[in-house]
């Protein structure tokens, strides 16, 4: 096959990217992107760089496009032909643009939801709340359906898996030129406007492309905390209320704003960001402590700049809106207290009492922040009855405009934050506990570091409980969950930790079923622990609550995806039937990663296939890595998400769709049954096949991914490469998928349709059971994300032809039976959207890997002991890439 002519490379990349129908709006965006990071590699990349990158673009194209072995060899060719100083540019430069064509489509997606108006009652939005609500009402009346809308509790919890391939400077950098193309689109053509904004764009791209892509040294989990506050500042603190408005706008029609809100703050944000210890010895009591203070810190530092900006609009005339007798005592006390910014603020505010009130409220708030104890706030509460006090004070004054407008706004974000912002979770791994309390129980004088720390945990979270609110941390996560015993021990020593005249923290002490037996055994377990006369007694004063998380990593890894997804709705379904019959209101917490291996994909679709009575109003899940700043990162993307899920909470526990998920578990038990049992096998035929783990870590760069500064959570617990058992789920999905296997999402599916061997009947299944649908939907996914020709050379890396052939016929298996199930001629042909956006990267991620390839070979093939540190730098710079690309790779 012959190198293209400029003409001829022109014309096949035209066709390529025609056949992907991309947008033309979104199009012109990644075609302007594109032309400014060429620009860039020509002018500020080395000598002929920009010639080199377009030679394995349009080679890696044509090979997408031609399967022939010839355009392959040739792409790789090429990719083996750079000096490895070029090879490390041209990674570089695949990696940029990536990053590009991510923010261009999520630049559409903003577009298309701003065009909509941002309406959640718009008709294309049928999965939103509010369409949701009606469908609900419909079905159970309207009273019953605003009872369950005000009782939604909707909790993320953040938390910093290693999984964000980008360093903090390269986001930024993203988000600063998603203004800048923002600011394009307010433009006209080829005005000096336009000109202008595309000269910053430029500068923009350069600084991206001059920025080091690689982090060069892990980030503590203080710098952890930070990055997600980032996400807090620009996007939630201001778009969680929003969404509240927006539904409330909807419902109310005419009356929104003038009327008491029918929304109830139902987002809570969790953490496990400076609380979470399970394997990462980097977090200690000191980082909980001071992860706390930094929350407090941003969101005191909102809440006062709310509260000055709402005081500043509030300029109503006491002869015109006079204020109640509780609004005249409320700025009594206020002004006894701070007597010279209130004698300041009154003559500033002549006859304008709210303006008054909310400014030295924003004063106290400020006094909250810098630990002024003299004005400070003890506690949320207080602020909120203080702004209920003005708002109360307005409505009976005739200004419920004013009530319910941006003062409801504030309330809604105290309610939501309180002072502490995310609410701060602990975990701990069960044998920790054993062994600290084994040490205390033998009466040592002396006590062991271990011990000395666990302990100083408990007395932090009573701190932090009584600095910041009992909700700002007291749910305590015990990893590995076995017994009854494994949980009774944490409020033992919760008691050792504060001494017999101390008063222990008030603790939600929450069970973490992970492994395919722990799944099994937690029915059993939960029984056993509601007993424990502990346990009694918080039951009792939170009106029987209880939350119990579900792992999806542990388990996948155990038994493979099918079987794995099969057990954790049989251990839902058990564990909600059981929590009905005891009385109990239960909350399953989705221990979910991005990528599909770890319960990734969806979430609405998979809410909406969870078993009866496990979601009932209340959904909390983990978010973590590339997934926090995909779903929340960008405002109007963060309100869509918090929208569709809410509208999937709702719509979870409708008579209709619970009767649908039980009649269609009940009809196709025998089907999951036979699945269950095939999968199974075959995934043991792999994992457990001698020398496997070794082979594994030898054709995929699971050894080297250890190496990335992703997070400060080591990778392994201790492992060595002749076993998987203490391998962590995020480096055995991550390492899977960078080489553009996948395998942790998909394999033994294949098989087990295979095994069931009933087409009609499949099809049916696809079309009635919705967690079937999510399943073979997910595995879709994943393996439209799979390239054979390029897995083939990953396997060949290894010296083990059987169980490379096992991978591909598995692979190859799987795929012609999910594109049977779901129609057409190729995956994601019924998902376009999708499939548009996997097709338009999948030839540059193509390059990306035969980058890698050639850097992996180099490093299996060198002397033991020898790396050669450009081979390894490389390597994890094409790992960044195929990250970047690929996207929801942990």
């Amino acid at each position: 096959m012959h190198e293209l002519t400029h003409t001829e490379a022109i014309d096949l990349v035209g066709r390529y990217e025609a056949e992907q129908k991309i947008p033309e709006q979104m199009r012109a965006d990644v075609r302007v992107l594109g032309s400014l990071l060429g620009r860039v590699l020509q002018e500020s990349g080395s000598p002929g760089l920009f010639d080199d990158v377009e030679r394995l673009r349009i080679a890696t194209i044509q090979a997408y496009t031609d399967d022939t072995a010839e355009a392959f060899a040739r792409a790789a060719a090429i990719a083996e032909s750079y000096s490895l100083a070029r090879a490390e540019e041209v990674a570089r430069a695949f990696t940029c643009y990536f990053h590009l064509v991510n923010l261009a489509e999520e630049h559409q997606r903003v577009r298309i939801l701003r065009e909509r108006g941002g309406r959640v009652d718009d008709k294309n939005a049928s999965d939103s709340i509010t369409a949701a609500y009606r469908s609900l009402a419909a079905e159970i009346g309207e009273d019953a359906a605003r009872e369950r809308l005000q009782g939604l509790r909707f909790h993320p919890v953040f938390t910093a898996h290693p999984t964000e391939a980008r360093r903090r400077a390269v986001s930024s950098s993203i988000r600063r030129l998603a203004e800048l193309l923002a600011d394009r689109d307010a433009t006209e053509a080829d005005s000096a406007d336009r000109r202008r904004a595309e000269r910053r764009m430029l500068e923009e791209v350069d600084t991206l492309w001059r920025t080091a892509p690689l982090r060069s040294e892990k980030p503590s989990p203080t710098d952890e905390v930070r990055s997600v506050m980032g996400v807090f500042d620009e996007t939630l603190y201001t778009a969680i209320p929003h969404v509240y408005r927006r539904v409330d706008d909807a419902l109310q029609g005419e009356d929104a704003g003038a009327r008491p809100p029918l929304v109830r703050p139902f987002v809570r944000i969790g953490s496990w960001v400076g609380g979470d210890r399970d394997g990462n010895p980097f977090v200690t009591a000191k980082t909980t402590r001071k992860a706390a203070g930094i929350a407090s810190e941003h969101v005191l530092l909102g809440l006062e700049r709310t509260a000055s900006r709402v005081g500043r609009t509030l300029t109503l005339d006491a002869t015109s809106t006079p204020p109640t007798p509780a609004a005249l005592a409320l700025w009594q006390k206020l002004k006894d207290a701070d007597e010279d910014a209130a004698a300041e603020i009154a003559k500033r505010s002549p006859n304008e009492p709210y303006r008054r009130i909310l400014l030295l409220l924003a004063r106290k708030i400020a006094a909250t922040r810098t630990r002024d104890a003299d004005l400070a706030y003890s506690d949320p509460e207080h602020l909120l009855a203080d702004l209920r006090t003005v708002q109360d004070a307005l409505v009976q004054a005739g200004a419920p405009r004013q009530a319910y407008g941006h003062l409801q706004q504030l309330i809604w974000q105290v309610e939501t934050f309180g002072f502490h912002l995310a609410e701060l979770e602990v975990r701990q791994h069960s044998a920790v506990h054993a062994k600290v309390l084994a040490e205390l129980e033998a009466g040592d004088s002396e006590r062991s570091e271990l011990a000395a720390e666990v302990l100083e945990v408990f007395r932090t979270i009573a701190f932090l409980q009584e600095r910041y609110g009992p909700r700002a941390a007291g749910r305590y996560i015990v990893s590995f969950t076995r017994s009854a015993d494994d949980l009774a021990a944490v409020h033992t020593l919760a008691r050792h930790a504060v001494g017999p005249d101390g008063t222990p923290p008030v603790l939600d002490v929450i069970p973490l079923f992970e492994t395919f037996a722990d799944l099994q055994a937690a029915p059993g377990i939960l029984a056993e622990i509601i007993e424990h006369p502990q346990f009694t007694a918080r039951l009792a004063a939170t009106g029987r609550r209880l939350e119990v998380m579900l792992g999806y990593s542990d388990s996948s890894k155990d038994v493979g995806p099918v079987a794995a997804n099969l057990a954790l709705y049989e251990a839902q379904a058990e564990i909600s039937a059981w929590a009905v019959a005891e009385g109990i209101e239960l909350t399953l917490f989705h221990g979910r990663g991005g990528a599909l291996g770890r319960g990734g994909g969806p979430a609405n679709s998979a809410i909406l296939a969870q078993p009866p009575h496990s979601v009932d109003g209340r959904f909390k899940l983990t978010e973590q890595g590339e997934v926090i700043f995909a779903r929340y990162g960008d405002r109007s993307i963060a309100m869509r998400h918090i929208d569709q899920v809410a509208g999937a909470m709702l719509m979870a526990s409708a008579p209709s769709n619970e009767e649908r998920n039980r009649s269609a578990a009940e009809r196709y038990a025998d089907i999951a049954s036979v699945m269950d049992a095939a999968s199974r096998k075959r995934f043991f035929s792999l994992v457990k096949a001698p020398g496997f783990a070794p082979w594994f870590a030898q054709v995929t760069p699971m050894e080297e991914i250890g190496l990335l500064a992703l997070g400060s959570r080591p990778a392994r617990r201790g492992l060595s490469v002749e076993s998987l058992e203490d391998l962590r789920a995020i480096p055995w999905v991550f390492a899977w998928t960078q080489a553009r296997i996948n395998l942790a999402g998909w394999f033994g599916l294949g098989t087990a349709l295979d095994a069931v061997d009933d087409e009609a009947t499949l099809r049916e299944a696809y079309e009635q059971w919705p967690l079937f649908r999510t399943l073979i939907d997910n595995v879709a996914m994943s393996l439209a994300k799979t390239d054979d020709r390029i897995a083939r050379h990953y396997l060949e890396l290894g010296d083990r032809d059987d169980l490379a052939a096992l991978v591909r016929e598995e692979m190859a298996l799987t795929r012609a039976w999910v594109v049977k199930l779901t129609g057409g001629t190729e995956l994601l042909g019924n998902r376009p959207v999708l499939g548009r956006a996997v097709k338009m990267r999948s030839p540059y991620v193509d390059a990306l890997s035969l980058l890698q390839l050639r850097a992996l070979r180099g490093l299996r093939d060198a002397t033991a002991g020898e790396v050669d540190p450009e081979l390894q730098r490389l390597l994890l710079l094409s790992v960044s890439g195929v990250a970047a690309g690929l996207q929801n790779t942990g």
